[in-house]
């Protein structure tokens, strides 16, 4: 049996060792179903950890991914190139705008926030000489897993065995409308004290971070503040871009924009590891004097891969069909119709939507760190009894499905939510 072949030999991320009976086995994906083995079917409420736009197994980005796997699967992209990576570079930057006029490729999200950060350390030491160790980021954030983008995460359960080997980081609050001043005045403070490399933040949204969400306004005034000030902005849209907030970027919804944004998950529309890194002009000109010792010496195996770039060029065609832009105000209207309902629910705390993304806390009054909540496991399973893929951020439940699904399946996803809290309030009663 597949599950327990798995359960001998796999230790599973984000899991604790043996915390489940067996990991499900899927054997088959259509739009916005899962089936497993025994040919039942799960609606994917949370596009498969965030990274699948269109649905599954999308007979365009198979068709495109085919055709380009009978051309060339790979090549190593040191001193060598391809049309997928030139396409998919081209078209980025032209739909980031603004300064952007370079990227840099490699594999997933925690990877795009380790180049940024090295970006903007070697930018201070090849443009002034200067060393800058620090940066400036928001509390309860999460930006990957290497250890570049743990330093600049939350210091909590995810990085607490590594604290020793961290980089020095200020942190801020994420702004509210009662909090901006003095969160701008901390911002201020960290600045003069640290003279940091740069200042690093998900745009509207921090995700693994309990899906919290603030304005653009707020968050427009600390880049102002940054940039008085000479400090580097950088955007972690990992899981923010490619439509999540209703538009194709967080940062659309700003005036002031970043220096360098960091793209993943989304990108490929949930088929293959790509990372992007997107930066300015001015940091790009100080990586392109022909020295060897201002050269980026960083690097992956797979940056580039010609499969990969493929499938984000298709899920690109998909992402700029009008449907699919339809699709985005649909599902966030569902959302904020859903979101009304569950605001009178006595467990439910702040129901919030961004975009296509709907979160809110289950209150009981308890305390503790959120993301070991015990609710977690038991919401988990109730879903997957459900026929609902929806995994839970210890108590903060959120929804972000692919584009594709039906008004009906949504409908049955917001069903199984109130089933939920219905047994949730059984089993505390």
């Amino acid at each position: 049996m597949l599950a327990e072949k798995d359960k001998k030999y796999i230790l599973h991320p984000f899991t604790t060792y043996r915390e489940n009976e067996f990991n499900i086995p899927v054997v088959r994906g259509e739009g916005a179903l899962l089936f497993d083995e025994n040919g039942r079917e799960y609606i994917d409420a949370v596009g498969s950890w965030w990274v699948n736009l269109h649905g599954h197994s999308h007979p365009y980005i198979n068709q495109k991914i085919s055709e380009q796997l009978n051309r060339l699967e790979h090549v190593m992209f040191s001193g060598f190139t391809h049309a997928p990576a030139v396409d998919l570079a081209e078209r980025l930057l032209a739909r980031l705008g603004g300064s952007f006029s370079q990227l840099f490729y490699s594999d997933n999200g925690s990877t795009s926030v380790e180049v940024a950060l090295k970006m903007a350390v070697q930018y201070w030491k090849n443009k002034h000489g200067e060393t800058r160790k620090t940066c400036i980021a928001f509390r309860n954030s999460y930006h990957g897993d290497t250890f570049g983008s743990m330093s600049v995460s939350e210091r909590d359960v995810f990085v607490e065995p590594f604290l020793d080997l961290l980089f020095s980081v200020g942190y801020i609050d994420v702004p509210g409308d009662t909090t901006i001043d003095s969160v701008a005045a901390s911002l201020e403070e960290l600045i003069k004290q640290h003279r940091p490399a740069a200042f690093i933040f998900e745009p509207l949204v921090q995700g693994a971070g309990g899906m919290r969400m603030y304005r653009p306004e707020h968050l427009d005034r600390l880049i102002a503040i940054c940039h008085t000030h000479g400090v580097l902005c950088i955007a972690d849209e990992v899981m923010t871009g490619f439509g999540r907030t209703g538009k194709w970027f967080a940062c659309d919804h700003l005036r002031n924009k970043p220096d360098l944004i960091c793209l993943s998950k989304g990108l490929t529309g949930g088929y293959l590891p790509l990372g992007v890194t997107a930066f300015s002009d001015e940091i790009a000109s100080v990586f392109t004097s022909g020295e060897a010792a201002r050269t980026f010496y960083h690097g992956h195996s797979y940056t580039a891969n010609p499969l990969a770039c493929t499938a984000a060029l298709a899920s690109l065609d998909l992402m700029e069909k009008e449907e699919t832009q339809l699709d985005l105000v649909r599902i966030e209207k569902a959302h904020r119709q859903f979101a009304a309902r569950l605001a009178s629910h006595p467990l439910v705390q702040d129901a919030r939507v961004s975009g296509v993304i709907l979160a809110f806390d289950v209150n009981r009054g308890d305390e503790g760190y959120f993301y070991l909540h015990p609710v977690k496991n038991i919401l988990y399973s109730f879903f997957i009894a459900e026929g609902v893929v929806l995994r839970p951020l210890g108590n903060v439940i959120y929804i972000i499905p692919p584009y594709c699904i039906a008004d009906a399946q949504l409908q049955q996803v917001y069903k199984a939510v109130e089933k939920g809290l219905e047994h949730l309030q059984n089993e505390f009663s």
